[in-house]
């Protein structure tokens, strides 16, 4: 019988654990009963909804079990919480800003506001690891903000952001702050409270839950505008029939975290450095892209020095790992993400992300690392292509113009930081950019020639970008 490959993909999705898998398989069996029914089987099922919220209330650090309001996943908490966080604030002609780097399900929806609702939006940048810098959002932030996200953790680099230090800049002004925490979950590394979020996305499948189901922590207090309407239930935030057996499995793998039970992060981290390290002995010029210290225990993005991490792939079918976020899969474009800290197109298609996790092995980890160096080595092309392939980069700090095939023309700056399509990242009409704290719209802002950055790395960072109908 062949094996199955060496799983390294866990910032996609992690397997079901079997303990959680045996908690859900009586309501899918012989507890089928509906939670808003009142005879015995329907409060056999709403027992287990309680139970379950209140597992995941400890797992963020949620005051009361009711700010836990079960979604069908991240994607759904991330809308839940922008659009009816916004909305909610003011149902028109607000700001919000958000970063970079962020998941596309916020990106999506911070762009639904602006082409449905009137609003403005800020993408403040980060700098060459990914994090964003709380003085940046400060000056992003108008009299016309009303929600501020930033995810926790970085699906592809694994960076952590300064939430808590960005909550002392948002509270004051009563502006919300949303984070996509679902990557940082899994690891015990979140807490609302201590963090002072005022909302934040979960999935399951990403913390060795079932996939379909997630929840969105609301701040007691925080009002929403309802984005599925139907039922009232979930508080009349989320209509629709309780998913109980997935409601029951998102409770059971938010236990086995909170009561140590689960392998220690300090475990998984030691390995992810152990193929981090195996690798950058084995392939001379790679390069690992994240903070060096502030990042999840799993994640490992590393660059490779001169071939495409696709190809490498294509020929490594013992190993099941990824060149970037699985929601890019099948686009062609790089990862908005690695060019978003800098990395040039071809460098972001050099790029595998790695990630380790809990049913990972040191004998796997080590195979795998000769696998990857091994498949690297052949199909490394002759070193004058790849001196090429080096050179053929925009010139940092560029100011470039382009059109989107709806018609409207966008100035990219800083083309080798930024993603260099930004309708497919989800802008609209009317693309802007500011310099701190200092709008200017595009109607108003001239085309310079193309020039060269005399940055030099760390010296400073790049500017935030802006979105307006």
């Amino acid at each position: 019988m062949t094996s199955r490959p060496i799983y390294l993909d866990h910032q996609a999705t992690t397997p079901l654990d079997p303990r959680v898998l045996d908690e859900m398989l009586p309501y899918l069996t012989t507890e089928y009963g509906n939670p808003n029914s009142a005879h015995a089987y329907g409060r056999a099922a709403a027992k287990a909804v309680a139970t379950a919220r209140r597992q995941v209330a400890d797992l963020v650090g949620a005051k009361n079990p009711v700010e836990v309001v079960f979604t069908s996943g991240a994607t759904e908490a991330n809308h839940l919480a922008i659009v009816g966080g916004a909305l909610a604030k003011r149902p028109y002609g607000g700001h919000i800003v958000t970063t970079a780097i962020e998941h596309k399900a916020v990106l999506a929806a911070v762009q639904r506001l602006v082409d449905h609702h009137g609003y403005t939006s800020t993408r403040v940048a980060v700098d060459e690891h990914g994090r964003v810098h709380p003085g940046d959002i400060a000056a992003a932030l108008t009299p016309n903000t009303v929600l501020v996200s930033v995810m926790h953790a970085n699906n592809e680099i694994g960076t952590l952001q300064q939430i808590a230090v960005i909550s002392q800049l948002t509270a004051p002004r009563g502006i919300l702050l949303h984070t996509d925490a679902a990557q940082s979950a899994g690891y015990g590394l979140f807490d609302a409270d201590e963090l002072g979020v005022d909302l934040a996305s979960l999935s399951a499948h990403k913390l060795y839950g079932p996939k379909g189901i997630g929840a969105l922590y609301v701040r007691s207090g925080t009002l929403l505008t309802a984005q599925q309407t139907g039922g009232g239930q979930e508080r009349g935030l989320r209509a629709g029939t309780l998913n109980v057996p997935a409601i029951v499995g998102l409770g059971a793998a938010a236990h086995l975290i909170t009561s140590d039970t689960a392998p220690s992060p300090t475990q998984i981290r030691a390995l992810r450095d152990r193929l981090q390290d195996r690798l950058l002995d084995a392939l001379p010029g790679a390069t690992v892209n994240g903070h060096p210290s502030r990042r999840i225990p799993g994640s490992l993005s590393l660059t490779l020095p001169d071939t495409e991490a696709a190809d490498v792939l294509d020929h490594l079918p013992d190993i099941a790992a990824a060149t970037g976020s699985a929601c890019n899969t099948g686009t062609g474009e790089p990862s908005h993400v690695l060019t978003a800290i800098g990395l040039t197109r071809t460098q972001a298609r050099r790029t595998l992300r790695l990630g380790i996790g809990r049913t990972t092995t040191a004998a796997e980890v080590e195979r795998a690392a000769a696998l990857i160096a091994q498949a690297t080595a052949r199909h490394r092309p002759p070193r004058s292509s790849a001196a090429r392939g080096s050179a053929a980069r925009a010139p940092a700090g560029s100011l470039t113009v382009s059109k989107s095939p709806a018609g409207p023309t966008y100035l990219t700056y800083r083309s080798d930081v930024l993603p260099r399509l930004p309708q497919q990242e989800g802008l609209g009409a009317g693309h802007r950019f500011c310099r701190g704290d200092h709008h200017v719209p595009e109607s108003r802002r001239p085309v310079p020639s193309a020039r060269r950055s005399t940055r030099t790395p760390g010296s400073s960072r790049p500017r935030s970008s802006s979105t307006t109908p």
